[in-house]
């Protein structure tokens, strides 16, 4: 489960917003079963294990024709208020070609669930355009910071700082995308976004934007109002950002260091056309090993203590177990 699905669990919506006070069934990342296929379904049976991608567009419209399917207006998104509700049932429908068969001998289906999060992580990686001999800051050691990542370690990056105020976090991420190739920092609460950066790259002698150092990308992956700001700071001439976490809609925002230093901003939202293939190979081909990033599984009958795990921030991932037939 997500800190977004959290936000709706506690609070009926994220920054501030609730979306709806009616009854909806959470839950996006997921894998499963095949129960039934309709007449016209070749490519799946039942029993076939599956990751599901767990939005579907309308095809028809401008974005979904450009091939930008993630933007499309009519997403039917699961666990999104008010009507399109999420996974955490026994049965949920999907169209044949939005279901990845797995095969259980390779992958199993707890982690079948963190390809969800991965095809976020391959989008992000693909729309900041990260290439070979990138040096890479990840704001966020969460889930989707840590397969980001990971990703752009696959994308060809030659060196990555993990950033997190979590210690434990940090912990993980630095095995997980390689201890040769990845760094870490805590930022210090004290400190400005413009100290804090300044801290970062002289610790890890990367030298200053204003003497021709900084970083190439920098992918935030929380949202946070400091580390906005503090990834801009960091960022060299020419540098390029991308916002994937999801904070405050609004924060304050250095637009001008982005004019000086001519930086490239780009949004990641979800994923797009061979994201999911994509994450599924890297899986497949052993390049991204995801099981060591689940913390606990709990059955479906303990679903409000799995929510709890994850609201207190234990771990990196938690899973909810249906019951199977």
């Amino acid at each position: 489960m997500s800190i977004q699905q959290v936000h709706f669990w506690v609070h009926g919506g994220v920054n501030g917003h609730v979306f709806s006070e009616r009854p909806l069934v959470m839950g996006h990342e997921a894998s499963g079963i095949v129960h039934a296929v309709g007449s016209s379904v070749t490519s799946l049976r039942p029993g076939d294990h599956v990751a599901l991608e767990p939005g579907y567009p309308c095809r028809r419209c401008a974005r979904c024709k450009a091939g930008r399917y993630n933007l499309c207006p009519k997403m039917k998104f699961a666990g999104c208020p008010p009507d399109n509700h999420g996974t955490l049932t026994k049965y949920f429908k999907l169209p044949e070609d939005y279901c990845f068969k797995i095969d259980p001998k390779v992958i199993g289906l707890d982690e079948a669930v963190l390809l969800e999060p991965l095809a976020v992580g391959v989008h992000t990686a693909r729309q900041v355009g990260v290439k070979p001999g990138d040096e890479v800051v990840v704001f966020g050691a969460g889930t989707v910071g840590i397969l980001c990542a990971a990703v752009a370690r696959e994308f060809g990056a030659r060196r990555i700082i993990s950033v997190d105020v979590n210690q434990n976090k940090l912990s993980v991420a630095k095995p997980f995308v390689g201890e040769s190739i990845c760094e870490t920092f805590i930022p210090d609460p004290a400190l400005s976004a413009e100290e804090n950066a300044h801290a970062l790259l002289s610790r890890h002698g990367l030298g200053l934007p204003a003497n021709g150092g900084g970083v190439d990308v920098v992918i935030d992956a929380t949202g946070a109002e400091p580390c906005v700001q503090t990834g801009i700071h960091i960022l060299r001439t020419g540098g390029a950002y991308i916002q994937t976490g999801m904070g405050r809609r609004d924060v304050n925002f250095p637009i001008g260091l982005v004019a000086d230093k001519e930086l490239v901003i780009k949004g990641c939202f979800r994923y797009g056309p061979g994201d999911y293939k994509f994450g599924l190979e890297l899986v497949q081909a052993g390049k991204i090993v995801l099981k060591s990033l689940i913390t606990k599984v709990f059955p479906f009958e303990q679903a409000t203590e799995a929510w709890e795990t994850t609201r207190r921030g234990e771990g990196i991932k938690t899973l909810i177990q249906g019951v199977q037939d």
